[in-house]
């Protein structure tokens, strides 16, 4: 696991530190450029993350049939997950750089910042078929237990991001496009890399790389519960984003740069929910049942101690992370004062994170997607009510104020968290995840 495990976590923090640089770029631009950012990235985020299942379902199914013995059948499902992504990349591309305007105006942002955010929009749209490739072949790279190679295929990929995007934004000054064809370029070159790979794999194994309609189909429809799920979690995180927006542009820019920092924190914790996805999904597929619930509960232990080190590190470095953003004083305070309730809350994100990879590895996405929509269901009350109050909690667009707004509102996600890790708990106790076989 800890093979596994290591390479997985400097994978995945690698994305939110080159998203933390971006940030800190374009936020050397003004307030309005980085809330435009702040809008922008919800929505590019969105429209790829929504099929995350091709990452976390791919890694499943995969690694139930290298568990079963057939690695031949774990390539051909790689493959049938990755001509999905190409065709689902195309499509949203296309939608996305066509209403981009209209997806950021969702929000409720200033004009200065809706203007910011659709010119990102457009041309990062260019990226998404990519992205989502990377989705699907770092899943069959993992479910194959190979988190080496997605590793070094990120690191070169968001180094070549955080470089351009310097580059384009304050050397050539592009302003924000500037960032976002860093993206664009940074990503496609990471999916021409990983497809590389799986086309070795499919060499080694004598697997046809052409694709199969009836078995992509198939696909597709196994994604399902967990694209309902994925719909549910990104609901929320845009509801966020819009409350964030309407109570004015430094109370959302602050919210980008904490949300960045939380995205950062959860890949790093995300690391052991990678691990448990290959792990149990391998384990249920040979049979071994015991092993399974042995390695369940060894992670969760590593999720929440994780949680706990990461939230003192935070609390220590938040006096500072402000500055390293923006020159913007009001931002800055803002910023500080969410973070405190971000880094308390990381012991229950690690429990949350490393049961729902394990959950995600033994396929049991039916109940993912239904405990998802429960809890967004839940939270939807508590966050309506702090968009409700904003007058209240802005105190007239005082800095204390615009302080005391972020607070809150990541307050209520933390409620939003608590109700997520109950269900998790409940269902982890059980057996009923629990199914040996190549396929559940």
């Amino acid at each position: 696991m800890l093979r596994l495990a290591v390479p997985a976590f400097l994978a995945l923090v690698a994305e939110p530190i080159f998203l933390l640089v971006d940030s800190a770029i374009v936020g050397r631009l003004g307030v309005a450029p980085l809330a435009g950012l702040g809008v922008a990235s919800a929505v590019l985020l969105t429209a790829a993350n929504v099929f995350v299942f091709l990452a976390y379902g791919t890694t499943s199914v995969v690694a139930r049939q290298l568990g079963a013995g057939s690695r031949s059948g774990a390539v051909t499902a790689g493959i049938d997950g990755t001509w999905l992504a190409v065709l689902l990349g195309a499509v949203t591309s296309a939608l996305v750089a066509l209403f981009a305007r209209d997806l950021a105006g969702l929000f409720g942002a200033s004009a200065a910042a809706l203007d910011q955010a659709a010119t990102y929009l457009r041309v990062s749209a260019l990226g998404l078929p990519g992205m989502l490739v990377v989705l699907a072949t770092t899943g069959v790279l993992r479910g194959l237990q190979d988190t080496r190679t997605p590793l070094v295929v990120s690191v070169a990929g968001f180094t070549t991001n955080g470089l351009l995007s310097l580059w384009f934004v304050h050397g050539l000054g592009w302003g924000i496009a500037g960032s976002a064809w860093g993206t664009v370029i940074a990503q496609t070159g990471m999916a021409l890399a990983l497809g590389a790979m799986l086309a070795r794999e499919a060499a080694r194994t004598a697997v046809t790389l052409r694709a199969h309609p009836g078995r992509v189909l198939a696909a597709a429809r196994g994604g399902v519960p967990l694209l309902v799920r994925t719909l549910a979690l990104r609901a929320v995180l845009l509801v966020t984003t819009w409350v964030a927006a309407g109570l004015g542009d430094v109370p959302l820019a602050a919210y980008q740069v904490t949300s960045t920092v939380w995205s950062f924190l959860t890949f790093a914790l995300d690391a052991v929910a990678i691990a448990a996805q290959a792990v149990t999904g391998r384990w249920l597929g040979a049979g071994e049942l015991a092993a399974a619930r042995s390695a369940t509960r060894m992670m969760v232990r590593w999720g929440v101690l994780g949680g706990v080190v990461l939230g003192i590190g935070l609390l220590l470095v938040r006096p500072w992370v402000g500055g390293w953003f923006t020159p913007d004083e009001a931002v800055q305070a803002a910023i500080a004062g969410g973070l405190v309730v971000v880094a308390l809350g990381q012991p229950l994100s690690g429990f949350v994170f490393v049961v729902d990879g394990v959950l995600i590895g033994a396929g049991d996405g039916r109940w993912l997607a239904g405990a998802m929509s429960a809890t967004l269901l839940a939270y939807l009350p508590v966050v309506l009510l702090v968009h409700a109050g904003g007058d209240w909690l802005l105190d007239d667009g005082s800095t204390r104020g615009q302080v005391n707004a972020v607070t809150w509102l990541w307050l209520a996600f933390t409620v939003f968290m608590s109700v997520r890790g109950t269900l998790m708990w409940m269902r982890v106790r059980t057996d009923r995840w629990m199914v040996a076989g190549a396929v559940r």
